[in-house]
């Protein structure tokens, strides 16, 4: 039998009652089937699984599985996107938009990491690992308490802040109408003129005025007296700073990496490390004359978005008043 089919036959086939309410191939899907791609959530809380997860649980699942890429404060890693941090930036040139900055439904991140996360791996998260990573992302934000739980029942009703920042897009009733017709293509306008160009402020620094406004602080700042070390406290403070690491270096090769190094911190003034592009928030605070002192480093490291409204620095803040005395003596022994 000749493994082609002539016209006449094929034409025949294709009439056949069999053929005539569709094209006769697969079936309709399984439940299961229907169920493993139906993931989606929508920001009323459809779509999601039982389930909780809280701070402390999401900052161990998130520095395993999320860290590599987004930092273990949701600070961001290189250009992989920050999680964290941007408040007040949407009106700047060039805003930063986070969960906590920019995001209208908390929905958006459970849906996306549920779906996508962790990279190279997605889909492996248990429903409990996803409500706890979104918790720790909260925490980062400084939208939640480290005790705060999150569940199947209060994701929903959770509101970030830029929740109504948002608009219903309705160009389709308001602006198709306007477009619909023959397109001018010539001669539309009598003159096109430009009105204004889209620029990004503060890329490049002026070398010149840095330098000098270095100078100027170095000058003004206070020489600071730092105390004694107390060796068992260096040694605490050597583990306390393991939180930092991800950001901050010391040491005799230590470089900037999201965050400067901190070679000298104690008693310095603030903004001096080279090559760093410092928050405008801590500028201004350098051109004030900040000096790193105990009771300055101790205030901003308890609580740094507090401190200074705008830093960079998305780490919530030590609790223990030791650990803060720790890692200060730890610093101390990092001389410039």
């Amino acid at each position: 039998m000749s493994k082609f089919l002539n016209l006449t036959t094929a034409l025949a086939l294709l009439a056949a009652p069999a053929y005539a309410d569709g094209f006769g191939i697969g079936r309709p899907a399984l439940p299961e089937e229907i169920a493993a791609w139906d993931l989606d959530v929508s920001p009323d809380g459809t779509g999601l699984p039982s389930g909780s997860g809280d701070v402390l649980t999401g900052e161990e699942v998130f520095a395993e599985k999320c860290a590599a890429c987004h930092g273990d404060f949701a600070e961001g890693v290189d250009n992989w996107p920050k999680l964290a941090g941007g408040w007040d930036t949407l009106a700047d040139e060039d805003p930063l938009k986070t969960v906590g900055s920019y995001w209208p439904h908390l929905s958006t991140a459970w849906d996306y990491i549920n779906r996508s996360m962790p990279f190279g791996d997605a889909q492996s998260l248990a429903p409990d690992e996803v409500y706890a990573i979104v918790a720790y992302i909260l925490f980062s934000n400084d939208l939640v308490d480290d005790d705060f739980v999150l569940d199947q029942d209060n994701l929903a009703a959770f509101e970030l802040p830029n929740a109504e920042g948002f608009i219903v897009d309705d160009r389709v009733e308001m602006e198709l109408s306007k477009w619909i017709g023959e397109p001018c293509m010539e001669n539309c306008k009598d003159a096109v003129e430009v009105t204004m160009r889209a620029r990004v402020l503060d890329v490049t620094p002026d070398e010149e005025g840095a330098e000098q406004a270095a100078v100027e602080v170095k000058e003004e700042a206070p020489v600071v007296e730092v105390a004694a070390v107390d060796p068992e406290m260096v040694a605490k403070g050597e583990k306390v700073f393991k939180k930092c690491k991800s950001c901050h270096q010391v040491g005799e090769k230590a470089k900037n990496r999201t965050g400067p190094t901190l070679n000298g911190i104690v008693g310095a003034a603030a903004g001096k490390v080279e090559g760093f592009k410092y928050s405008k928030a801590l500028k201004s605070k350098a051109e004030e004359g900040l000096v790193w002192n105990a009771e300055e480093l101790a205030a901003f490291l308890a609580k740094p978005k507090k401190y200074m409204k705008g830093t960079k620095m998305s780490f919530n803040g030590l609790k223990k008043e030791s650990d803060i005395e720790a890692v200060t003596q730890y610093l101390q022994t990092f001389a410039e």
